[in-house]
């Protein structure tokens, strides 16, 4: 059974923008959701999440640059991301926080090159 499913992803130039969707199970709609990336070569790592009540968490390389934001009437956990930056290049998923092993999806690939 797939909880969470991850949309969006794309290639952009530097400076440019994506905005990545996730759908989520109902069973955690009242769950902190996170957005994770893995890049070629590096560990999966925690990128930005969000509370059910909106409060948010970011890590600091995409503070200013991301916006996590949720509608859990719509099962929806969406990431803007504005300046990227070639070091952005990663796949993206997205999980509940902390994560769960079982839950991991295909992810989207994010590729960030001139």
């Amino acid at each position: 059974q797939v909880q969470f499913v991850e949309s969006g992803g794309g290639s952009v130039q530097p400076g440019g923008s994506l905005t990545l969707s996730c759908a989520v199970s109902s069973m955690f709609s009242g769950n902190i959701v996170g957005w994770y990336r893995q890049a070629p070569g590096k560990q999966r790592e925690l990128v930005a999440h969000i509370y059910s009540g909106q409060n948010t968490w970011y890590e600091d390389s995409v503070k200013g640059r991301f916006t996590v934001s949720r509608n859990n009437a719509k099962d929806r956990v969406w990431l803007q991301m504005n300046s990227l930056k070639p070091e952005d290049t990663a796949v993206y998923y997205c999980n509940r926080f902390p994560f769960i092993e079982a839950y991991w999806g295909q992810g989207t690939q994010v590729t960030v090159s001139s």
